[in-house]
């Protein structure tokens, strides 16, 4: 099985040793981040650092001159990815002979919610938020193109993976993130993603519903759960149950139209900058109302427009089904699991998940993050690549 690891430019950019080091894991793909969403990263071997803070969403080289003179554009890394970071890591990693695909975090930008509210996701309560860029809007759509496209294709990238070309929501891992202190279930996170921004009220009120009653509704499904009633989980069944049928199938028809159609554009944008035999990938979920990085699919439709999808298997690999179900010649069935202990990962399972991801329709695997993981557990996954 094809193995890549996961890499951010700086985990490579200033030492010297890691192209080695990713190589000798025995993997022959890298999946550079070329556009990333603001984190705080360790760095546990770099000879120069141990901590690296990305204070906003930016990318990772020098965004080109087409940009100038629009509103919404990438905003430029600061220190912690100066100048061309991501060329410079992935010349040094071809040259240790991996092969580079691009990795590239589109629909979760918090500096752009906050420089542009009105950009943002807005929930029933008027909320807004701005980690999640709306993506049923047009100016959002066209930025979130364009920057597919300019941060897939990087000189000397064989292909790339798309993250969160869909619909964000509530869940965001934020900094300090204190929103767990109510249980939400499925459906609650499902009503709180909705959003009521002018445009996605126009797209509720153009398949008959009453964006003012939609809103109330789902405000009045929520208030049992904000005073301590547990969530109506049950998957889609319990959208249902909290906000009706017909309102609940409604919504799900705006958004997933929404997400396809900005996936199909998207992806025709990276094919139309991109050489001859480039790959797209998307990180996805089988599941179309699930938002987030893997962003909410329908298994069939996205793998008539992307060449595959990545799809988290670190807790089970049972989302590869709907994938390979609907798996067409040349598809691409990649499993990503964690690798790093302390964010749950399980290096020294990885030969038998692996094979369990096979089983299942995976033709390859991917490892978050080699530049997060401790020195044993690149020992393990060194270990794990031999067996496989």
């Amino acid at each position: 099985m094809r193995a890549s690891a996961f890499v951010y430019p700086w985990d490579v950019d200033g030492d010297p040793a890691a192209p080695d080091r990713i190589a000798a894991l025995g993997v022959r793909q890298v999946t550079l981040a070329s556009a990333y969403h603001s984190t705080r990263a360790l760095t546990p071997r770099h000879p120069r650092h141990r901590i690296v803070t990305a204070e906003h969403a930016a990318v990772l080289y020098p965004p080109g001159d087409g940009w100038a003179g629009r509103a919404l554009r990438p905003y430029p890394a600061g220190d912690w990815a100066p100048g061309d970071a991501y060329g410079r890591a992935a010349d040094a990693l071809a040259g240790a002979g991996l092969e580079v695909h691009s990795w590239v975090v589109l629909a979760h930008n918090s500096r752009l919610g906050a420089e542009h509210p009105d950009t943002s996701v807005v929930n029933a309560y008027g909320d807004r938020y701005p980690w999640a860029p709306c993506v049923a809007r047009n100016a959002t759509r066209a930025y979130l193109t364009g920057l597919a496209a300019e941060a897939a294709v990087r000189p000397g990238a064989h292909g790339t993976e798309l993250e969160s070309l869909g619909w964000y929501g509530l869940a965001h891992l934020h900094a300090h993130d204190k929103t767990a202190g109510v249980r939400l279930g499925d459906a609650g996170q499902y009503l709180m993603s909705l959003c009521f921004c002018p445009d996605c009220r126009a797209g509720y009120a153009g398949l008959g519903l009453d964006p003012e009653e939609l809103a109330g509704g789902v405000r009045a499904a929520l208030e049992p759960v904000w005073h301590g009633a547990a969530p109506s989980d049950g998957g889609w069944a319990g959208v249902e149950k909290l906000l009706g049928e017909r309102s609940a199938a409604l919504t799900r028809a705006w958004r997933d139209d929404t997400a396809r159609t900005l996936q199909e554009t998207a992806v025709a944008a990276v094919r139309a900058a991109a050489p001859e035999g480039f790959r797209v990938l998307l990180h996805a979920d089988p599941v179309s109302y699930h938002c987030g990085a893997n962003a909410g699919v329908d298994p069939a439709h996205i793998l008539s427009v992307a060449d595959g999808v990545v799809v988290p298997c670190t807790g089970g690999a049972g989302q590869l089904t709907p994938f390979a179900e609907h798996a067409r010649a040349g598809s691409v069935l990649a499993a990503n699991f964690t690798i790093v202990s302390g964010m749950g990962g399980r290096p020294s399972a990885l030969a038998r998940d692996a094979r369990r991801a096979r089983d299942l329709g995976a033709a390859e695997f991917r490892l978050y993050h080699a530049g997060l993981a401790s020195d044993d557990d690149l020992a393990a996954v060194r270990s794990a690549l031999t067996e496989l």
